[in-house]
């Protein structure tokens, strides 16, 4: 279970987050501004398709498991918390969404790991609007990360910063979602 290809192409997106992290802190000698953000927005891009992919091999192979299924999520959720901060350090995104995104992650995994134990977790399965969600995350991130004029007409920054916003709408909504579907098990333990 811990080698099968879907879980070492998961393990990448986790080991994937010091290389990304790491290109903003290369030497200017080394590499431009622009070239950093090019270097960090293809490799967010091409470890974020693992997502989609490390999940389509598990079920093409035969090789679906709870650890990956469990580890799946977690390696998603720190990519993404890892680059709003680097987002957030090199000022192109507000703290204010980055403890929005933060937050509400760290609230939903210990909500579902709660319902899990209490035997309730169909009721904080993902939903359509989680999905959307991480939809919107994953466009911006990389608009951010490049921080430039893409293709010459799209202006990644305003673009990314727009969505990021979106995202945090989005990510308010859902958290607040998952809450209500969570609220009648909550209120029968509570009593």
């Amino acid at each position: 279970m811990f080698t099968t290809i879907p879980t070492i192409m998961t393990w990448t997106r986790i080991f994937a987050i010091p290389l990304i992290v790491g290109v903003f802190y290369l030497p200017d000698s080394m590499a431009s501004i622009h070239e950093r953000n090019l270097v960090a927005t293809v490799m967010f891009v091409v470890f974020a398709l693992t997502d989609w992919l490390d999940g389509y091999l598990a079920r093409k192979l035969n090789q679906t498991s709870s650890f990956g299924a469990f580890l799946d999520p977690v390696a998603d959720k720190f990519l993404v918390c890892a680059c709003v901060l680097v987002l957030v350090h090199l000022q192109r995104a507000d703290v204010f969404v980055a403890l929005i995104i933060i937050g509400r992650e760290i609230a939903i995994s210990a909500l579902r790991e709660w319902m899990a134990q209490i035997g309730a977790s169909k009721s904080v399965a993902v939903h359509m609007i989680g999905k959307l969600k991480t939809v919107v995350q994953m466009v911006a991130i990389p608009f951010l990360l490049f921080d430039g004029m893409l293709f010459g007409l799209i202006d990644t920054h305003v673009w990314g910063v727009w969505l990021i916003w979106i995202a945090a709408v989005l990510t308010v909504w859902s958290m607040v979602y998952y809450l209500q579907k969570a609220l009648p098990e909550i209120r029968a333990r509570a009593q």
